[in-house]
């Protein structure tokens, strides 16, 4: 079986029932009904985001994700979200868009994923207004040492399973060096703990 072949009929599949769970669907409720007007929604995936958006509040969504070919499982959950939603295949990190044009951009389970995290973060602020938010909900780097060294221990197995996910982001420290000011909330949730340590809330510019 090559990685290719892999990566395009499995893989988006395994995605999308690993971060459809009731604890990660309850992440998801802590952040999205928060974005407000245009909205940009980074690893827009398969789309498990669109069912929280309030559409009293959400004028449009433009998501973004280099995967097309998992753009066709979000189809189904655009059309029952009644949302008007635009899909580009794009990589976070070099975003086409104008400075400060969305009032909101949206990042959950996709930090891990992106390989240049700090470049496509500081790309989320020079899209967002001035006051924008940006909402989040990931996982990454665990406060225990016997977790983190599990972490370490499980990534090279992990990133070639999983679209080269990685464990152990440290996800505030991130936005920081992004030029963000986070409110950030952390814990674990329910599930394997290597997997399982959650960062939420929003940030604003610095």
């Amino acid at each position: 079986m090559s990685e290719n072949w892999y990566e395009r009929n499995v893989l988006p599949y395994l995605i999308d029932l690993a971060c459809s769970t009731r604890p990660t669907r309850r992440q998801r409720l802590k952040v999205i009904p928060l974005a407000q007007g245009r909205v940009l929604e980074v690893g827009i995936g398969t789309g498990l985001n669109l069912p929280f958006y309030d559409r009293a509040r959400v004028r449009s969504i433009v998501g973004v994700d280099p995967a097309l070919r998992m753009h066709r499982l979000a189809l189904r959950r655009i059309r029952e979200s009644g949302l008007s939603v635009e899909l580009i295949g794009l990589s976070a990190e070099t975003l086409v868009a104008e400075d400060a044009s969305f009032d909101t951009v949206v990042s959950t389970y996709t930090l891990c994923t992106i390989p240049d995290p700090l470049s496509a973060l500081r790309e989320m602020r020079r899209v967002l207004v001035p006051g924008g938010k940006l909402l989040f909900s990931e996982h990454g780097r665990a406060p225990d040492p016997d977790v983190r060294a599990w972490q370490r221990r499980l990534q090279p197995w992990w990133g070639r399973v999983s679209g080269g996910c990685r464990l152990d982001r440290d996800i505030p420290v991130l936005l920081v060096q992004a030029g963000f000011k986070p409110d950030v909330q952390q814990r674990y949730i329910p599930g394997p703990r290597f997997v399982s340590y959650h960062y939420w809330g929003d940030a604003v510019a610095a």
